[in-house]
């Protein structure tokens, strides 16, 4: 019976997401109790799956030979299943605020509620095969999230995701034939499922056809160089971009590169090798890359995406590693970098919503008016740059311990690249709250792009999210009354609910690690 609960979980949401777009509702908020009851139903369900000791496989088409489509739930896919159940409940309360003053809700919430299903399938895909066909639904049931807005950035944009993510697919799909012809392709497995017997002299092929699939899988990761897809994604709504950066998108493609690694073909096939320099390369790069990159914005959003580029690596880094706890550092960073980056974006989408201002030249005062948003987006932001009492340090330093424990001149470097990046996060992601709480101690200057004082009237309308509707406020382009919304509940909850967890799984990390550290040495 439990078997079959595996495949319900990615049906209920999907099944959920197309009612909502066909059946009229009577009202709104029958839409909205209906969606939140199957989203709160199905993460009930995933966790009553992550709390059971074993869950039987389910082999849902059987194609030929060792073809075919398994779900089954390992360690690996409880952590990633888990982050998804806990993190989608919220994301939808938010959308329920966010989206009142957008079109097209009912075709939102229909890929949105999908979108929770696929990932899932994602997570609980039992082979190579099935995480392949799940991936590639997720890039169709995102595209037309990206696009939602319909404009000329919003068109453009979910056009060069989906070229992306098509072309990074093609890739992948080369490394699953070959692990269907060099291993044994039925089932993941730690340690790898490659048959040595089989490739005999044909090592460096399967190695090259390793590293064309880290780049393919890391396209959705936001891996250098093909990461120039996220920060335009930006343009989609913030429930979205929070889903895009938090768990939907580029996590999933760092769970295939942990799968693909340490599931398919084996950290100790890969370690020393040409293919684990070139990953390594790749994943120091990218962290710098996404550092400066951020530093330089001026527009939240693509300030928090290139942030984001650069923490995406940051599990990478774990991965390349190569080692049990180089993976645990990475799962660790997977789990608490979601947390982190979701606060940040729905700080960012309530600001937003509440004064329409999206540079952070425009944001001087707004603390004063807004302290809970602000403070909430304090913490996030105190976390990424890795300060002691949060998640943010807590990830980094497992990551550090594994780079040190590896002792490669490389591993060394990404060190270096972790403390640069560090010092980074620190200036692009703490101005934001500087400006918002002490304008007049701006610490950026004039180096994001000529920094303005903002009006003191307009400044005195904007009231904390929930409270007051503002009348009118002035930004770059002058908005009218009804262009101005007021983010209540539904905004401050998730908020409030993760900027906590940030501290209190930061002080509280023991038992978190431990666990992380059990599945990264294939015990679970």
């Amino acid at each position: 019976m439990l078997h079959f609960l595996i495949g319900l979980v990615i049906i209920l949401p999907m099944l959920a997401g197309v009612v909502v777009f066909f059946l009229p509702f009577r009202s709104r908020k029958h839409t909205e109790v209906f969606l939140m009851s199957m989203v709160v139903l199905t993460s009930v369900l995933v966790w009553y799956l992550i709390l059971r000791e074993s869950v039987e496989s389910f082999v849902v088409v059987y194609f030929t030979g060792n073809l075919q489509i398994k779900l089954e739930m390992d360690g690996l896919s409880k952590v990633f299943a888990g982050l998804i159940s806990v993190l989608w409940p919220f994301s939808t309360l938010y959308s329920f605020e966010y989206m009142k003053h957008e079109k097209h809700e009912k075709v939102f919430f229909l890929f949105y509620t999908v979108t929770y299903g696929v990932t899932l399938g994602i997570a609980l895909a039992g082979n190579l095969l099935t995480m392949y066909f799940f991936y590639e639904l997720l890039t169709l049931s995102t595209v037309p999230l990206v696009i939602h807005t319909l404009s000329r950035e919003a068109i453009l944009a979910a056009r060069k995701y989906l070229y992306y993510s098509l072309g990074g697919a093609a890739f992948g799909f080369i490394a699953l034939i070959f692990s269907i012809v060099y291993g044994d392709g039925q089932s993941f497995a730690y340690g790898g499922i490659l048959d040595m017997t089989l490739i005999g002299d044909r090592a460096g092929l399967l190695q090259l056809v390793y590293v064309l699939a880290f780049f393919g899988f890391g396209v959705k990761a936001a891996v250098c160089p093909f990461n120039s897809w996220l920060p335009d994604a930006g343009v989609a709504p913030t429930p979205v971009t929070a889903l895009l950066h938090a768990v939907a998108v580029v996590k999933a493609g760092a769970f295939a590169i942990i799968r693909l690694t340490y599931y398919v073909y084996g950290a100790d096939f890969l370690k020393e090798t040409p293919a684990q320099y070139v990953v390594m390369v790749a994943a120091v790069f990218t962290i710098l890359y996404g550092s400066v990159r951020a530093l330089k914005q001026t527009h939240f959003k693509r300030r928090l995406a290139y942030s984001t580029i650069a923490n995406m690596s940051y599990i990478l880094f774990g991965v390349t590693l190569m080692s049990p706890l180089g993976l645990a550092g990475a799962l660790c960073h997977l789990i608490y970098h979601a947390m982190i980056k979701i606060v940040a974006f729905f700080c960012a989408g309530a600001v937003i919503t509440q004064t329409g201002k999206t540079y952070i030249y425009e944001l001087d005062g707004l603390g004063r008016r807004m302290p809970v948003v602000f403070g909430a987006f304090t913490v996030a932001g105190l976390a990424l740059l890795g300060m002691p009492g949060t998640v943010g340090f807590v990830s980094k330093w497992e990551l550090i311990r594994a780079a040190f424990d590896n002792g490669m001149p490389l591993a060394t470097a990404g060190v270096v690249a972790l403390l640069i990046s560090a010092l980074l996060t620190s200036i692009y992601m703490l101005s934001i709250p500087v400006r918002a709480f002490f304008p007049a101690k701006d610490l950026m200057g004039s180096s994001f792009g000529g920094a303005r004082e903002a009006d003191a009237a307009a400044i005195d309308q904007v009231k904390e999210a929930g409270t007051v509707v503002i009348s009118e406020v002035t930004t770059c382009d002058t908005l009218t009354d009804s262009e101005v919304t007021d983010p209540g509940w539904h905004m401050l909850t998730p908020i409030l609910v993760f900027a906590v967890l940030i501290v209190v799984c930061g002080v509280h990390s023991g038992p978190i690690v431990e666990l992380l550290e059990q599945i990264a040495a294939g015990a679970m």
